[in-house]
């Protein structure tokens, strides 16, 4: 009879020192005693990665992305290394490799490849000779054998693709909180655990600022409908299982919230307004891998407009650069940054059948005396642009006024 395989991944948060590391041991071979066969991805010790960007930029504040992968991709060998020595003080044998030795082929994007293809010849040869394979998540290697990374939260993308290729029977994340909430937990006490979420809700509220799971790992498990279970490293209760389709009630309209601070809004005052300006403008960006978010142009009356839009803080200096060139070129005016921004955002997919929604965001942003920069929608979504400052307050006010409180 066939093994149950489970693929496991594991977030800084769970491996952040000796103990914790020990505790992950614990777990994983708590399901080999099971007789699961089991493939465990890993991120890099707790605060790692932030530790080696900031160390990177007293070196050199604009650093090689190549050399940044190189950089980078370190955190986790480390903690697959030290998670493998853990299992076999236990009396279990495992084995860790990097993404490159598991055959994670990427495309060159460095610092947020997409993974091309992935040979799991090597993990299905160690899981028939007994062992727990344990792979380094974040990162892969092009087809030239250079190291490349996936983006932030890149594990989760990691532990999905290899469920997806492997043909788990299951996909579960661990992370420091119980499962998905409908918002932070840290910011409103009264956030509720989500029993169930579907792949539409979790892609939005991903990529709108929560940051239990990266959203391009959401896109994978939708695509090929892997359902994933978010649970605690530190607690065995159910978690938050996201699946195709949840049976809700009808009065539900809104499942989530979500707050985004690490957004910057850039603006370019005085755009000719002519076509194809558009156009120039955010080719250059998407040329350099930037992302652009949120966009807004202004009315023109005098044949000319200011156009505004949001990118994660990250590229704040590279999409500053080149939209400073770019206005030059196209004659427009000054280009102003804006780092004092939030976005918060509400997600439900009872949003498709209910109207006033709008209206009731509106209004109770208005109530707690908070301006409205920037809105954007989709079918399942609503977001604005407001004042740091103001975020949590307007966070507490929605939630509450949603029903999402305990």
């Amino acid at each position: 009879m066939r093994r149950k395989l489970i693929v496991q991944k594991f977030g800084g948060s769970s491996v952040a020192d000796v103990k914790r590391i020990k505790n992950v041991a614990k777990r994983v071979v708590s399901y080999a005693k099971k007789g699961c066969d089991l493939v465990v991805v890993v991120s890099a010790l707790g605060d790692t990665t932030d530790e080696l960007i900031e160390l990177a930029n007293k070196i050199n504040p604009e650093p090689s992305e190549r050399e940044m992968d190189m950089l980078l991709s370190t955190g986790e060998q480390i903690s697959v290394a030290l998670l493998a020595m853990a299992i076999h003080k236990l009396g279990f044998e495992a084995i860790s490799f990097t993404g490159a030795q598991v055959g994670i082929i990427t495309d060159s994007s460095h610092t947020r490849a997409r993974i091309l293809k992935i040979n799991t010849d090597k993990i299905k040869e160690e899981l028939n000779n007994g062992r727990i394979v344990i792979v380094a998540g974040f990162q892969g290697a092009t087809l030239n054998q250079d190291i490349t990374t996936l983006g932030r939260g890149g594990s989760d993308l990691t532990a999905v693709a290899l469920a997806k290729e492997l043909g788990a029977d299951e996909c579960e994340i661990y992370t420091d909180v119980k499962g998905i909430y409908t918002t932070d937990p840290r910011i409103e006490p009264k956030a509720r655990k989500i029993e169930e979420i579907t792949y539409d809700e979790m892609l939005e509220m991903a990529s709108l600022g929560a940051q239990v799971m990266q959203a391009r790992s959401i896109e994978v498990a939708k695509k090929f409908n892997v359902p994933i279970h978010v649970r605690s490293s530190f607690s065995k209760d159910i978690g938050t299982m996201i699946i195709k389709e949840v049976k809700i009630m009808e009065e539900v309209v809104v499942s989530g919230i979500t707050l985004n601070k690490n957004q910057a809004k850039i603006t370019i005052c005085n755009v000719p307004d002519r076509p194809g300006v558009a156009s120039m403008i955010f080719k250059e960006l998407s040329g350099s891998g930037i992302n652009v978010d949120m966009i807004v142009q202004n009315v023109s009356h005098l044949r000319q407009t200011d156009i505004s839009f949001t990118v994660n803080k990250t590229d704040v200096s590279k999409a500053t650069k080149i939209i400073r060139s770019v206005a030059r070129g196209i004659r427009a005016g000054e280009v102003l940054l804006d780092e004092d921004i939030a976005r918060i955002s509400i997600v439900g997919v009872g949003m498709k059948s209910h109207h006033g929604v709008a209206a009731t965001m509106f209004s109770v942003l208005a109530k707690n005396k908070v301006n409205i920069e920037m809105i954007s929608t989709s079918d399942i979504s609503l977001s604005c642009v407001i004042k740091k400052k103001f975020a949590e307050k307007a966070v507490k006010a929605l939630h509450k006024e949603f029903g999402l409180t305990k």
